[in-house]
C-alpha cells in the first residue's frame, strides 16, 4: 500500500467532500484521517489515504482531474520515517494579538527542536476590553531532553501577556 497526503482547496458547496471520497473509493483507496475547515467561503482540507500501489497513479490522475470542477488537489507522498525520541504535548496559548505572533511562536518552537503536528488559531474580542485576543491550540512533539518548564518559560518570554499551558497528550 502507498500512502498519499492530499491538500484540497475549493469554493465550499454541498457534495464537495462526497466527490473526493467517491474518487478515492472508486480507485481502491482508503480514507485514513483528515482535517477540514471552512474559511471565508473556501473549503480547505488535508487528508491521508492509502491506495494499492498499482492504483496509485490512476487515483492521482483522477484527483488532479477534479480541477475541472474547481477543486484543487495537491498530492504529496506519505512517510513512515522514524523521528527522534519525543513526547506528545498539548499546548494552549492566549495573549493579545499582534502582527507576527505566529511567526514568533513557531520560530521559538523550531529553535527548541519541537515539531508542530497540528495548530489551530483564532482571534476574537477579549471579553472585557474587546481588544483582539489571540488563542492557539497545538499538538507538539517535544524532544524528551527538553523540560516542559523550560519550554513554557521560553514561550512566555515572547510577550508579558502571553499565557501558556503545556500538558502531556493522553
Amino acid at each position: 500500500m502507498d500512502h498519499l497526503v492530499l491538500t484540497i482547496i475549493a469554493a465550499d458547496k454541498p457534495g464537495l467532500v462526497e466527490r473526493i471520497a467517491q474518487n478515492i473509493a472508486a480507485h481502491g483507496g482508503n480514507w485514513l484521517e483528515s482535517r477540514m475547515a471552512h474559511m471565508a467561503g473556501q473549503f480547505a482540507g488535508i487528508l491521508r489515504v492509502s491506495v494499492p500501489a498499482e492504483s496509485r497513479q490512476v487515483l492521482v490522475n483522477a484527483l488532479e482531474d477534479l480541477s475541472t470542477h474547481g477543486i484543487r488537489v495537491l498530492v504529496g507522498e506519505g512517510s513512515s520515517g522514524q523521528t527522534a525520541a519525543s513526547k506528545a504535548i498539548l499546548m494552549t496559548l492566549v495573549g493579545n494579538d499582534r502582527s507576527g505572533i505566529v511567526r514568533e511562536i513557531t520560530a521559538l518552537l523550531s529553535k527548541q527542536g519541537v515539531n508542530l503536528e497540528s495548530l489551530s488559531t483564532d482571534v476574537r474580542p477579549a471579553p472585557m476590553s474587546g481588544d483582539p485576543l489571540f488563542t492557539a491550540e497545538a499538538l507538539l512533539q517535544v524532544p524528551t531532553a527538553l523540560s516542559l518548564d523550560t519550554l513554557q518559560l521560553s514561550l512566555e518570554t515572547l510577550a508579558d501577556d502571553l499565557m501558556v499551558e503545556l500538558h502531556h497528550e493522553e
